[in-house]
């Protein structure tokens, strides 16, 4: 878990969730900076840049923050790029990675000047046809090496639709040749939560083979994927260790190389996800024969991280946070099976208790929707030790502000 110095205090989100309703998502602007500052110490002795994977959290105050300290721009989307801009990215440090997107969606990523991760034959070859050397592109490939912590985020394992299979290297060379293509960078990314520094130091092995077939190379792409604490004792990637071993590795190979490449990578979670809190209230207390509840005013809806990945949230009680510690299990209040932890030691809850769930700053808000025709949460962000909403809370009318009623 994060050191005690960089958890906002339970009085504080008290006072937070008391101001803004709950529940209400809160982001410490600071702890972003400190998960920067500690990847850029890491790669000190290579040339290292950051694409903060904004997937993980896309609010505009976010963007502009993470800007402000540096840091480059990973999207996946058409709008992601458009929000980026928006955000005041320069264009030349925004990546675009998409999959599965026509050429179309490529082509506008293109008009607007940012750098373009290419992941499928078919759409190289009709860049490449179009575009032929006028407009550098990256090439994404699959290294086919199983890593993460769920297969669910596992994305370069065989079986995965991301990337170009490294063992069609020959057709992505026909095509590069026929149509002129200039390729400037090589990216991979094997999935999230990786704990293990020798899968980053495969696949940079990987990469190295690859970049001697790409006389045009300026950057090797390494995704990211790096791991943080979710509970107590939770194993996390070493950065400092990830940052030596990875430097002497590609300082080795640029020595080599006709021309210096700089190292990119990709965080998202690493960067937001524990800067981020998730307050909710303890709606009711409800004792089966088996069971004690903790039904909060929230649901998977708000949060899906539990349902969909089964993954772990630290929830504590901090309206009574020095009370006897008893076993619930916790659970929404959406119309499906919604819970939350089961079986959790919480200092004792009653209702109307203010519950905060850690680690919260990473596809929470992002993947939140208005299942049950629930409302989406407020986002707050804490810079500086000062409150400032950043998203207001959904009304009915942003539910319906889409629909369009017909006369029967």
């Amino acid at each position: 878990m994060p050191k005690q110095s960089d958890v906002l205090s339970a009085d504080f989100l008290v006072k937070i969730a008391e101001e803004f309703g709950t529940p209400v998502y809160v982001y410490h602007a600071e702890k972003i900076k400190t998960q920067y500052e500690k990847l850029q110490k890491a790669f000190t002795k290579t040339e290292a840049r950051f694409f903060y994977a904004c997937k993980a959290l896309t609010n505009i105050n976010i963007l502009k923050y993470i800007n402000s300290l540096g840091c480059g721009l990973d999207t996946v989307s058409i709008q992601e790029v458009q929000l980026g801009l928006k955000a005041g990215f320069d264009p030349k440090n925004i990546i675009f990675t998409p999959n599965c997107v026509d050429l179309q969606e490529i082509i506008a990523a293109k008009d607007l000047g940012v750098n373009i991760n290419i992941d499928n034959i078919s759409i190289l070859e009709q860049f490449g046809n179009k575009f032929g050397s006028s407009y550098p592109i990256c090439i994404r490939l699959n290294p086919h090496i199983m890593a993460g912590g769920n297969f669910k985020i596992s994305t370069g394992h065989v079986d995965s639709k991301f990337g170009i299979s490294i063992h069609q290297l020959r057709h992505i060379e026909r095509i590069v040749k026929s149509t002129k293509l200039k390729v400037t960078g090589l990216h991979m990314h094997t999935g999230s939560e990786i704990k293990d520094v020798d899968v980053f130091l495969r696949g940079v092995e990987i990469m190295f083979e690859m970049a001697e077939h790409f006389p045009d190379l300026e950057s090797i792409d390494l995704g990211s994927g790096f791991k943080v604490a979710y509970q107590q004792g939770d194993p996390e990637t070493d950065i400092d260790l990830l940052g030596k071993k990875l430097s002497d590795a590609f300082n080795g190979f640029n020595k080599n190389y006709h021309r210096p490449l700089q190292l990119w990578f990709e965080p998202g979670k690493f960067l937001v996800s524990q800067s981020g809190y998730f307050v909710v209230k303890a709606n009711v207390i409800k004792q089966t024969t088996a069971t004690v509840f903790v039904g909060v005013n929230s649901g998977f809806n708000h949060l899906i991280r539990p349902m969909f990945y089964d993954a772990f949230h630290l929830i504590r009680n901090i309206s009574n946070p020095h009370g006897t510690e008893r076993i619930y299990t916790v659970v929404g209040n959406i119309c499906e099976t919604d819970t939350f932890g089961w079986d959790r030691k919480i200092n004792e809850v009653r209702e109307g208790d203010f519950l905060v769930f850690y680690n919260a700053g990473a596809y929470g808000f992002e993947m939140s929707s208005n299942f049950n025709s629930r409302l989406k949460p407020a986002e707050v962000l804490i810079k500086e030790g000062k409150p400032h909403l950043i998203r207001k809370r959904d009304t009915l009318d942003d539910i319906l502000k889409n629909q369009v009623e017909i006369t029967f």
